[in-house]
């Protein structure tokens, strides 16, 4: 069974998102086993240089332990469709990848050795979103390429 593992920085604290997490967490099951994995925001304002190198440590360690492709969601990434995304990960999983991880980084964005752990670079918008509210997009989102993969008509 595929494994996908979001790795994102920092916790979720509104319960809205968190019911909508919970339920696209269940609706995944019967696609992929799925885990989040929350890492300490460390969030200095007064150096953002120095938050963002401590919060890719922490993100390069999970990636170590974490074998698989790595997808970094990156506003400055490449931006395609849903059928577009669910033929890559189709893709990925012919090839042989059983693990997929996808890396939401902090609110100063991700140190450069992220950047070079990362096999593919994905972009959801130009706009900038909330930290927690796109981990609740990326769910759907994830569902809505599952789907397609499995010919599940929730995708219109």
């Amino acid at each position: 069974m595929l494994s996908i593992n979001l790795i994102c920085v920092g916790k979720i604290k509104e319960k809205y998102i968190n019911m909508g997490i919970d339920e696209f967490i269940k609706r995944l099951q019967a696609f992929a086993k799925v885990s989040i994995i929350e890492l300490k925001e460390d969030g200095n304002d007064s150096n953002r240089e120095d938050s963002i190198k401590k919060e890719g440590i922490l993100i390069k360690n999970i990636l170590e332990k974490c074998k698989g492709y790595n997808i970094l969601l990156d506003v400055d990434g490449k931006n395609i469709s849903s059928e577009e995304m669910s033929k890559e990960i189709e893709r990925l999983t012919v090839q042989g990848s059983s693990t997929i991880n996808f890396i939401i980084g902090g609110s100063y964005g991700v140190s450069e050795d992220v950047r070079k752990m990362s096999n593919f670079r994905l972009s959801f918008s130009k706009m900038t979103f909330p930290h927690q509210l796109m981990r609740l997009i990326f769910l759907e989102q994830l569902y809505r390429w599952l789907s397609i993969i499995n010919n599940i008509k929730y995708h219109k």
